[in-house]
């Protein structure tokens, strides 16, 4: 069977960002295709995405479909993109001969890693991929409500700030009891445990841009205190922002807050 995986997606998205982590490591084949987030109602969805013109719009008129979960324009999404995707969302990801969709970041992480033959990325053996299963499914509350909380940070509500402080210390609680035990999350050899903790975790520090606007209504950081109650992980999440198949994706994603932290100290 042939490796390799396609994805298509908004640019840059941190979500995509575990794939491409899994196959630099694995040394498989993927090509991703996108485009910045404001862009994407200007493709056609599909397991051959392309940009369409105003004038390719009139003749995907039959695609039109309204946009949903962080899109509100129109969006162009062929039938056949809908039948491999059907919750119709990005990241978006086909087998190499297109007959095949996968779709949620973690399970597009997995299609990577069961290809691994080298890196024991999803384990060593078959009790190992049931424990990475364990901690990625444990992860799913944390990312679906961080998704949430960076959607309606400008309009922070206190249901909305206490439900993402309590899945933040749910998830962190967890991730910092595993790291006194061994030296990655759960193993003492890197998964993709990892990858998808440092990729859900440095997106959800994004609320560090929206300090002031969370202020003025009366709320602070949810990881305001992250380096001080959480040192191990923090640790981790730093470690992990080094190794080159990281930095090399990730890029200065996280450079403003490794700032931040310097002024702050």
């Amino acid at each position: 069977m042939e490796k390799g995986l396609k994805i298509f997606s908004y640019l840059p998205n941190p979500r995509v960002w575990k794939a491409e982590i899994a196959a630099k490591i694995a040394g498989i084949p993927i090509e991703i295709i996108g485009d910045k987030l404001t862009e994407i109602p200007n493709w056609l969805w599909d397991t051959k995405p392309k940009k369409i013109s105003d004038t390719d719009k009139k003749k995907f008129k039959k695609f039109k479909r309204i946009g949903k979960r962080g899109f509100t324009s129109v969006l162009y999404k062929t039938d056949n993109f809908i039948k491999l995707i059907p919750f119709g969302t990005v990241p978006a990801a086909f087998s190499p001969d297109g007959k095949t969709g996968i779709f949620e970041s973690n399970s597009i992480l997995r299609a990577i890693a069961r290809q691994d033959d080298h890196f024991n990325l999803y384990g060593k053996d078959s009790f190992d991929a049931s424990r990475v299963d364990s901690f990625l499914d444990s992860g799913l509350v944390f990312s679906r409500e961080h998704q949430e909380y960076l959607f309606g940070l400008k309009d922070m509500n206190e249901a909305l700030y206490q439900r993402m402080k309590s899945a933040y210390e749910f998830f962190l609680n967890g991730i910092e009891e595993s790291l006194k035990h061994s030296k990655f999350i759960g193993f003492d050899y890197l998964t993709i445990v990892d990858i998808s903790f440092f990729c859900d975790f440095s997106q959800f520090l994004r609320e560090g841009h929206y300090e002031d606007d969370l202020n003025e209504k009366g709320f602070d950081l949810i990881s305001e205190k992250f380096i001080f109650d959480y040192p191990e992980t923090y640790d981790h999440l730093l470690k992990l922002s080094q190794i080159e198949e990281f930095s090399s994706v990730s890029g200065t994603y996280l450079d403003w807050y490794k700032k931040k932290l310097q002024n702050s100290s």
